[in-house]
């Protein structure tokens, strides 16, 4: 079963810095993520963008105009059969969501401050003695989590630790 969290930031700027942390981390084989999504809330307008890592639209049109182009192949017009394969690609792209529930996200993300932003963590395993300090150097307010309280309790207990690791003035 995958683990929620959602930690808000002061800036998207810090937020990208978090995501990118966590999809290195993805490639260590530390963390194995389901999903990561940055949300802003625009300084300008307030409005709420979402910043997905994956694309399904894209993904859905390349695959697709290869398949396309394939069986195109088969029938003697491959252009052809990329076009409708990107088409219909990019059509079922859009059709899938997976992940963390979009409308959650813009929900939760109201409460934020425009001009600040938060990452959305789908977690499926993580080695949390290796992962937590490392993005506990970010900062940031954890603002929910699908954990139970204990588990919760232990997370932001080694938060505190790994801050307190890094600035020995902030441990007296």
């Amino acid at each position: 079963m995958s683990n929620l969290f959602v930690i808000a930031y002061d800036d998207l700027a810090t937020a990208d810095q978090v995501r990118d942390k966590l999809l290195s981390m993805n490639r260590e084989h530390l963390v194995e993520l389901e999903d990561i999504v940055v949300v802003e809330r625009r300084e300008k307008d307030g409005k709420i963008k979402l910043h997905q890592a994956v694309n399904h639209v894209g993904n859905g049109a390349v695959g697709g105009a290869l398949w396309g182009s394939v069986i195109g192949l088969l029938f003697l017009v491959p252009f052809l059969g990329a076009a409708v394969g990107a088409a219909a690609g990019a059509a079922g792209g859009a059709a899938v969501d997976t992940g963390v529930d979009d409308n959650f996200m813009k929900e939760l993300s109201a409460n934020l401050r425009p001009g600040a932003a938060a990452v959305f963590v789908l977690v499926k395993t993580a080695a949390r003695d290796r992962v937590v300090p490392e993005i506990a150097k970010f900062g940031g307010q954890l603002v929910q989590t699908s954990l139970s309280k204990e588990d919760e309790a232990h997370v932001k207990e080694m938060v505190k630790q790994a801050l307190s690791d890094d600035d020995p003035a902030a441990a007296s």
